[in-house]
């Protein structure tokens, strides 16, 4: 019995061995792949440089790329080596290489030939005490691997965006987000012809935009929000994007007026340059733009009428914002067309007329804001609709513009007054029954004596006085 007892812990065994032999050779390459030397010394030195020299990696087995990896560091076997292919510096997991309040950019960065992607996020801090420029040189030795280059949240990273950033020519997302970064942009970024998405939002970058940037013709979102950008709109711009989803310019300095070529961006959903100078007018040409989803021109000094577009073109429109532009004329009928509307900003204009009792029946409105106008009229939209929008549905500051009588006082437009012919109908009602009812009291109606017509016309005079 004891022998039958060994002779299966044996097989049990033997059959594990052979299971994790086979195991082992069908992975003979990635476990006993090692890194080079090079690429290791270069790693450590990039690393201590941004966390400090006290990190030595001595908790790594057998390197960097075995089998305790750095969090924020990925690896890939390149002719039988590891080599770094993501490098992220900053606080993105509770784990991650966080950085030291002085840091520096090692040369050996550099030298990691293999590098795909390389981030950096909330690792330079204090723009007075340790202000930090990203290095002008060298770019060009990651020009055959770099794929992805992002800095996000570093308020001390200063300085202007490198020109050599213009010889990583694989690049396919350029990110600088919430930086210190200041100067003009680089011309030669135009030749980044393969890149996707270039976000350059929230820094001090000032200047025109290049018109170099009509070349990106595979990009698909580009964001210069936020930064002091001015000049005009450059007309190439808008005839390479030809594959541009999202264009957001708001919150800059542009002057001039909206290219007519700007139709040429058929397949863009998203448009937002609210909150710059522009003027002239709303271009014709945005009715062509048949695949926007948002269209956000707010905060310009546009001028110009409304109804000079024919708004039933853009049926995918969900936003509209046209506020504080200095536009004229009616609400155009056709937007009460647009059924996928979800918000409505016409605030702040010059806008006259009546408002469109259809706008109601738009199934899938939330927000209407028309206040600040000079629209009038009664408005003629149920109890209902005032119920489901609430202060949603901003109508104050049109001085002319009233609501009907009959309306729950909880339902009534916020801002709105009741309509004054109706107000005066109801108090002549009421001053009438008064004073029939009074004469009823007194039992002449017909005739009465001296002191009591007296006392007639006196209660009338109050009611006229109250009147």
């Amino acid at each position: 019995m004891k022998g039958f007892k060994n002779s299966r812990f044996c097989v049990l065994v033997i059959f594990f061995l052979l299971h994790f032999g086979v195991w082992c050779n069908g992975d003979t390459e990635n476990m006993g792949a090692q890194m080079e030397k090079n690429e290791i010394n270069s790693l450590y030195s990039t690393i201590q440089g941004f966390v400090g020299k006290w990190w030595n990696g001595s908790d790594l087995y057998p390197d960097p790329c075995g089998w305790t990896p750095i969090q924020g560091v990925s690896c890939d076997l390149f002719d039988g080596f590891w080599y770094v292919t993501d490098l992220n510096i900053g606080p993105i997991h509770d784990n991650s290489l966080s950085c030291a309040p002085y840091v520096e950019f090692s040369p050996n960065l550099f030298t990691l030939k293999h590098l795909k992607s390389l981030s950096f996020f909330n690792c330079f801090m204090s723009p007075r005490h340790h202000p930090t420029s990203i290095p002008t040189e060298r770019w060009e030795f990651l020009a055959s691997s770099l794929e992805l280059l992002e800095f996000r949240s570093n308020p001390g990273l200063i300085g202007q965006i490198p020109n050599t950033f213009g010889r990583l020519i694989k690049l396919q997302s350029l990110v600088l987000v919430e930086n210190g970064l200041s100067g003009e942009v680089p011309q030669n970024l135009g030749n980044l012809v393969n890149l996707k998405r270039l976000v350059l939002v929230g820094n001090k970058l000032n200047g025109e935009i290049p018109d170099t940037f009509g070349r990106f013709t595979q990009l698909l979102i580009c964001d210069l929000s936020r930064n002091k950008l001015s000049g005009v709109l450059p007309r190439p711009l808008f005839g390479g994007l030809i594959s541009l989803l999202k264009l957001d310019l708001s919150y800059n300095n542009l002057q001039g007026k909206i290219p007519q070529e700007i139709s040429q961006l058929k397949n863009l959903t998203l448009l937002d340059l609210s909150n710059n100078k522009l003027s002239s007018g709303l271009p014709k040409s945005i009715q062509e733009m048949t695949c926007l989803e948002e269209l956000v021109l707010s905060n310009n000094p546009m001028g110009g009428f409304l109804d000079v577009l024919d708004w039933y073109n853009m049926r995918k429109l969900t936003t509209l914002d046209l506020s504080n532009m200095n536009l004229t004329g009616e609400i155009p009928k056709s937007i009460v067309e647009l059924k996928k509307l979800r918000f409505l900003g016409l605030s702040d204009n010059k806008l006259i007329g009546k408002i469109p009792k259809r706008l109601e029946n738009l199934p899938n409105v939330s927000a209407i804001y028309l206040y600040g106008n000079n629209l009038t009229g009664e408005l003629q939209f149920s109890q209902w609709f005032y119920r489901k929008m609430g202060r949603r549905f901003g109508a104050w500051g049109n001085q002319n513009l009233c609501y009907t009588f009959g309306l729950v006082s909880s339902d009534v437009p916020f801002g709105v007054k009741q309509c004054q012919q109706e107000l005066k109908f109801v108090i002549d009602v009421e001053m009438n029954s008064s004073f029939v009812d009074f004469q009823s009291s007194m039992g002449y109606l017909n005739d009465c004596g001296i002191w009591r017509c007296f006392v007639v016309e006196l209660f009338m005079v109050i009611l006229l006085l109250l009147k």
